[in-house]
């Protein structure tokens, strides 16, 4: 399934080949639109050349801020979410091998393949992703990327409810992207009314 989140063809089709930029996208999914947020690793990846954990990890903070900057800027808090950025990127390099896939398909110290459970604890350690993101981005890997971990759906519930439209995770196309602005507007404005 191709990925559908930018609008922009190049900044997609990064998302569905690089793991990295797809993690990145989630990373920064905060404070901006969807689409300003998921394109932030195509101008990454056009800036430096590359996009690859060890070269953002290793570039030099100041210089790597200045990046993040350029317009159009890769986020609205550029400063804080380029520190984010290098130290996930770090944390892939020295945890994960440089391989940012490897944090949902490495097996476990038992030899097995990650259940659901196990890939979400492994999400929530990453800086940036508290529960709510992680689960998020699990139920991405498990309705868009393949990802067959046993007990997904209960690890990332309720974002990993069949038919739903709740996050980034249902969207595939226009008509999808549709439904879940509708389903965070409608939350939204039932969580305002609770309020009272």
């Amino acid at each position: 399934m191709t990925i559908y989140l930018t609008g922009d063809a190049a900044s997609d089709a990064l998302l569905d080949d690089s793991p990295l930029a797809l993690l990145l996208g989630m990373l920064l999914d905060q404070q901006v639109t969807m689409e300003t947020a998921f394109a932030g690793p195509e101008k990454l990846r056009q800036r430096l050349g590359t996009l690859d954990a060890a070269t953002i990890a290793h570039t030099e903070p100041e210089a790597f801020v200045e990046i993040c900057r350029q317009s159009p800027a890769v986020h609205r808090f550029p400063g804080s979410m380029a520190a984010r950025v290098q130290e996930l990127c770090a944390i892939i390099e020295r945890e994960w091998g440089g391989d940012a896939a490897a944090i949902w398909t490495s097996p476990g110290s038992d030899g097995a393949a990650p259940s659901g459970a196990e890939v979400l604890r492994r999400l929530k350690q990453l800086p940036g992703f508290g529960e709510q993101k992680a689960r998020i981005f699990l139920a991405l890997l498990g309705k868009q990327r393949g990802l067959d971990a046993a007990g997904w759906r209960e690890a990332s519930a309720p974002y990993g409810e069949e038919g739903s439209y709740r996050s980034v995770a249902d969207i595939t196309d226009a008509d999808s992207l549709g439904l879940v602005r509708e389903a965070k507007k409608a939350a939204k404005a039932a969580a305002k009314a609770a309020k009272g």
